[in-house]
């Protein structure tokens, strides 16, 4: 006999049972027995708004990711993967240093320029691939990193000025009044009459873009009407209350397991289930701290992200096999000779050039005296993390098979900021050995579970969604702990945008011995690195004991991220770009690619670092800027390419 089954209706009624219990035990705790006029007052300008701008703002990012997946016709689309609510922090910072008059309308209007600019670019960039979803996801990670990056970045060199916008892109439904309220109320309903507009056209378009042009239907421009209500609706909410992610990614998922099918059930259930999605998630908030110490858009993320590695094997994905152009047949002595003359020439820039008030200049022979001392430690760290990441590259990329691999994409840098944190917020940041174990702990995390996840089952796009994945999980954590405004939260904000201003010899140093130590131990693997490619049935038929090489290969590439990510921070695209470079350069051989990847990983982070000292100077920016938009634009064209 069949077991009944119970109504996925019937569970999310008690989910909104159990969310309006949680509310209500707040209200009836201020209006009891001897409450006062304060206590009245913040009844009915905090703790009420705030239940009603959960519930909006849950129901405006249902919403959107329903209109943005059924447009797409893709289940991994939203916000945040889009890249609208990094594009949109970007936009609302430039904005507070440049126009701090503007109103709540241009507030409004900044946000949503931000965050369809880069919906935009995601687009330009999946257009070639005929918008397929592995494609646009990716792009979209890429451009969220880069604008971050670059969000870090103002906010450093703004000082206290612009530290409570990274608070409030935490996502904190905390509220003083009615008009955030208000303000998502309207465009909530502006984009429900939209939605019902939508549906039926967005219908036609499910069957397929050429069943809609035999019917009539103008394809793009369904796909840009409902792209365009899906930002407004994003940035809205991102403009009143912070970045809250994954809701719209985790409502539409959620009301398809549901039995919503079609996009007139779509777009009406996944609005009300986001909306109880978010009313739980900050009632759960709100009793297990004050309610502003862990901000609500990190919890979203740690429910959302699971969803994101939920529905990976679940994807219609055509994942192509792994691989990779090898270019050009060259010497590859010649070709390393070349490599290093670039490494050395790019130490040499980064010692002698600077800024000075007339311009450019050479620092001569006493002037380079009295710089060395300043210039050296920075530089030569570096030069050292540069190399790391790229060796941890090429580990990676042999390891999982995947030629687009690397610290940064699969979540390898961000669960280093993990173990770093950990030992920042332990012992109020502790010896430099702690945090490089500490970072290299949550290094070795991440890898661990990506590979648990993908059992090398997955393709190179899913894995590096994966990937993503487990980077917003970290990235979540590390929000989090800089949200409670703790005196460590700075230094990780520091780290996290690679800012190398306060790098003195001693950490140059260690750097310049973990480099040497963690690297040459990888010339004796190059056979493993030579035969994890082939697949694990042919490198067991060679002789290699697969499961002990991969262990040791994921402990080394932790431990190279870890030491690196100290320097560089978590999103410098290195360890990306470095591999792929020498690669295309012809060093195919495991040895001379790992040789080659090493000199102009150094390369490349020494040429960001001078650039980033030197271009506005006196004023610096952090190192990992550069190398993030370096790493991401070449990122980006690799994905155009494929």
């Amino acid at each position: 006999m069949a077991r009944p089954r119970l109504s996925p209706w019937l569970l999310w009624a008690a989910l909104a049972a159990v969310a309006a219990a949680l509310s209500l035990y707040d209200v009836f705790a201020r209006l009891g027995a001897g409450a006062t006029e304060i206590d009245r007052a913040l009844v009915v300008y905090s703790l009420a708004p705030r239940i009603a701008v959960a519930l909006l703002a849950g129901a405006a990012l249902g919403l959107a990711g329903a209109l943005m997946q059924t447009a797409l016709d893709n289940l991994l689309a939203e916000p945040s993967t889009l890249g609208v609510f990094a594009g949109a922090q970007l936009a609302l910072g430039i904005a507070a240093v440049f126009a701090p008059a503007l109103g709540p309308l241009g507030r409004e209007a900044a946000a949503f320029a931000g965050g369809g600019g880069a919906a935009a670019l995601v687009l330009a960039l999946g257009w070639r691939r005929k918008l397929d979803p592995a494609t646009v996801a990716l792009c979209g990670m890429v451009v969220a990193m880069v604008a971050s990056s670059l969000s870090a970045s103002l906010i450093l060199s703004q000082g206290e000025y612009l530290f409570a916008l990274l608070i409030w892109g935490g996502g904190s439904l905390t509220q003083e009044g009615w008009g955030p309220s208000g303000a998502i109320a309207a465009v909530l309903l502006a984009g429900a009459l939209a939605s019902v507009a939508l549906a039926r056209p967005l219908s036609v378009l499910v069957a397929g873009e050429e069943s809609a042009r035999s019917l009539g239907a103008p394809a793009p421009a369904i796909r840009i009407a409902a792209l365009g209500v899906g930002v407004a609706l994003a940035t809205t909410v991102a403009a009143e209350v912070g970045l809250i992610a994954f809701v719209g990614l985790a409502a539409p998922a959620l009301a398809r397991l549901g039995g919503a099918r079609g996009a007139h059930r779509l777009l009406a259930a996944a609005p009300a289930i986001g909306a109880i999605l978010l009313w739980l998630a900050d009632g759960v908030v709100q009793h297990i701290g004050s309610g502003e110490t862990i901000p609500t858009g990190a919890v979203t993320a740690l429910i959302g992200a699971p969803v994101l590695l939920w529905l990976l094997p679940r994807l219609r994905l055509a994942d192509r096999p792994s691989s990779v152009s090898a270019g050009v047949r060259r010497d590859p002595v010649r070709v390393l000779v070349v490599m290093g003359c670039v490494a050395v020439l790019a130490l040499a820039a980064g010692l002698l050039i600077g800024r000075a008030p007339e311009g450019w200049v050479v620092f001569g022979d006493a002037s380079f005296a009295e710089m060395l001392p300043f210039r050296a430690p920075r530089t030569f760290a570096a030069a050292a993390a540069g190399a790391m990441l790229a060796a941890a590259g090429v580990v990676l990329q042999r390891l999982t098979g995947n030629p687009l691999a690397g610290p940064e994409v699969l979540g390898v840098g961000a669960g280093a900021g993990v173990g770093l944190a950990v030992v920042f917020l332990a012992n109020g940041g502790g010896s430099l050995a702690a945090q490089t174990a500490g970072s290299a702990c949550g290094a070795l995390a991440a890898l661990a579970i990506l590979l648990a996840i993908s059992g090398r089952r997955l393709g190179p796009e899913r894995m590096l969604l994966a990937g993503a994945g487990i980077s917003a999980l970290c990235l979540a954590g590390l929000n989090a702990a800089i949200a409670t405004g703790s005196p460590s939260a700075f230094a990780l904000l520091a780290w996290m945008s690679g800012a190398t201003d306060a790098v003195g010899p001693r950490e140059a140093m260690v750097a310049c011995a973990a480099a040497a130590a963690l690297i040459a131990p990888l010339i004796l693997t190059t056979r493993w690195l030579d035969a994890l490619p082939l697949g694990a049935v042919t490198a067991r038929s060679l002789g290699l004991h697969v499961r002990a090489a991969a262990v040791a290969l994921a402990a080394m590439a932790s431990l190279l991220t870890g030491a690196a990510a100290l320097i560089a921070g978590p999103l410098s695209f290195v360890g990306l770009v470095a591999p792929h470079l020498a690669r295309a350069s012809g060093l195919t051989r495991p040895g001379a690619h790992l040789a080659g990847s090493v000199l102009l990983g150094a390369a490349l982070t020494t040429a960001a670092d001078m650039l980033a000292r030197t271009l506005i100077a006196p004023y610096q920016l952090p190192l990992g800027l550069f190398a993030s938009l370096i790493g991401g634009s070449y990122l980006m064209s690799a994905l155009r390419r494929r």
